[in-house]
């Protein structure tokens, strides 16, 4: 099968290739899936989880990629839940061989089936954007209708599936970002906006909930805001996780095929909007990940149409 390999950690996305892999095979639980569309976040190059297994081994060449929409084609010896033929999306193993390739193993826990009326592209647009912000409002931000909310990056992939599920939850949304995405981020549902070159952010006065996807001076800045029993959620790589500390909850994104189950729910309702930039297929996903362009929105590859 065709799938893009990386091999040397430093040489980041300039050293991925395309190149012909052995078709996986299923193990126990798993099932293999023909994609259909692949997600890929860059900062994954930085992730040990890319480069070793479990066991701190080197498992180069690696096939990055993990957020996924395709076909069942296969299952594995005790897998239950999913059948071959269906459709489905999720979020891959970190440890594991990824999604830009033509097939994956996959565990079957990982994976919620596809709607009939929903597009693979949107599928794969999916599962690490809208997890990551479900996990971080609900299960570590606690959030409540009547808080607000400050999220950075509000016109990004993860921040605009932020803004939409905290202003359906009755939260008050302010949403950050350069002075481009002012009005990206108003349409996605932020009530106000934020440009971080040239408005002061302490003037927006306390905030129930920071979700931070920036880091840095911003992060210690937002900290500041946050009222009394507030939280700060930011997120980090597989294998990177620190402690609680303080206001502050850093968290992994899990696959979750109830919360999967939810975000596809309301994709389908019209309540969510995914934000897909650029869409190339596999022979042009280099290119497309090395762009001098700033992105707009998520790329996803196409890998079967």
């Amino acid at each position: 099968m065709k799938a893009i390999v990386v091999t040397d950690q430093a040489a980041g996305t300039a050293g991925m290739k395309l190149a012909e892999r052995p078709e996986p095979q299923a193990a126990i639980n798993d099932v293999i899936v023909q994609i259909h569309a692949s997600g890929f976040v860059p900062t994954e190059l930085t992730w040990p989880s890319t480069w070793t297994d479990r066991r701190d081994r080197d498992r180069t060449p690696s096939i990055p990629g993990h957020e996924l929409s395709g076909v069942v084609t296969a299952l594995g010896y005790g897998t239950t839940g999913l059948s071959v033929g269906q459709r489905v999306f999720g979020l891959a193993d970190w440890h594991r061989d990824g999604t830009l390739a033509e097939y994956v193993a996959i565990e079957a826990r990982n994976l919620a089936p596809l709607p009939g009326d929903v597009d693979f592209t949107v599928g794969a647009s999916l599962p690490i954007s809208g997890l990551t912000a479900w996990q971080g409002l609900f299960e570590h931000g606690r959030l409540q209708a009547g808080q607000s909310v400050l999220a950075h990056g509000a016109a990004g992939a993860v921040g605009s599936m932020v803004t939409q599920l905290a202003r359906e939850a009755g939260a008050y949304v302010i949403g950050t970002g350069r002075a481009a995405d002012r009005q990206k981020a108003l349409d996605f549902g932020a009530h106000q906006f934020v440009d971080l070159d040239n408005d002061v952010l302490e003037d927006i006065g306390g905030v129930d909930l920071v979700f931070d996807v920036i880091g840095g001076e911003i992060q210690k800045r937002s900290a500041g805001l946050i009222r009394a029993g507030g939280t700060l959620v930011t997120i980090v790589g597989p294998a990177e996780a620190r402690p609680v500390d303080g206001l502050a909850v850093d968290f992994v994104v899990e696959a979750d095929r109830a919360q999967l189950t939810e975000i596809v729910q309301r994709v389908r309702d019209g309540r969510l909007r995914t934000n897909i930039g650029d869409v190339s297929t596999l022979d042009d996903a280099i290119a497309a990940f090395n762009s001098t362009e700033r992105r707009t929105g998520k790329t996803i590859i196409s890998i079967r149409s």
